[in-house]
């Protein structure tokens, strides 16, 4: 059995149906096993150092290439995760928010370490680990966007305990700015 051959014949005929893009690349021929084995390694303890931010900026090309990486793995859109991090950071790979949300997409530390994310300010698990985060989001409120945002800046629990977008005024601005600026963020 070939669980990688069965995932991209599911991705593309999904494509097929939604008119969607297919998947570029075939499928790695690893087995499973192989792959499970290696997720499954003890991992070396995180080191201090390499948790703090670096004074060297990212080329845009490099957090657009991860935005559309993350996007395919996790299918959401790429716009959006853009959206999230522009209202997040400003592109700011080092940016640390007062209550210690830190990296582009703001992760804070319980979140990000959840996530599997060892530095925060590495581009590229930051925006794996929150791409991944919106996902769940998503998937926790039906695909609904607007909570799935809302959520992303309140939490969860404060977007099931009113059933909506909590009457936060830091929330309720946050979800308008993110859901505002998707558009400038998309392909042409």
């Amino acid at each position: 059995m070939d669980i990688f051959a069965d995932i991209t014949a599911a991705q593309t005929r999904i494509a097929e149906i939604t008119g969607a893009q297919a998947p570029a690349a075939p499928a790695p021929a690893v087995p499973f096993n192989a792959v499970l084995s290696q997720a499954l390694m003890p991992e070396a303890p995180p080191d201090p150092a390499a948790t703090e931010a670096t004074d060297m900026p990212v080329p845009p090309e490099q957090i657009d290439a991860l935005v559309q990486q993350n996007a395919q793995i996790w299918q959401v859109d790429p716009a959006l995760i853009k959206s999230v991090i522009a209202n997040e950071s400003s592109f700011n790979t080092n940016a640390t928010s007062p209550v210690g949300a830190q990296g582009l997409m703001q992760l804070m530390p319980e979140t990000a370490a959840s996530l599997g994310v060892r530095n925060p300010y590495d581009p590229a698990q930051n925006v794996a680990g929150g791409t991944r985060y919106l996902r769940s989001l998503l998937d926790r409120f039906n695909g609904d966007t607007r909570l799935a945002v809302a959520a992303y800046n309140a939490g969860p629990g404060a977007v099931e305990k009113y059933g909506d977008v909590p009457p936060y005024t830091e929330t309720r601005n946050y979800v308008q700015n993110v859901l505002g600026s998707i558009d400038r963020y998309r392909a042409p």
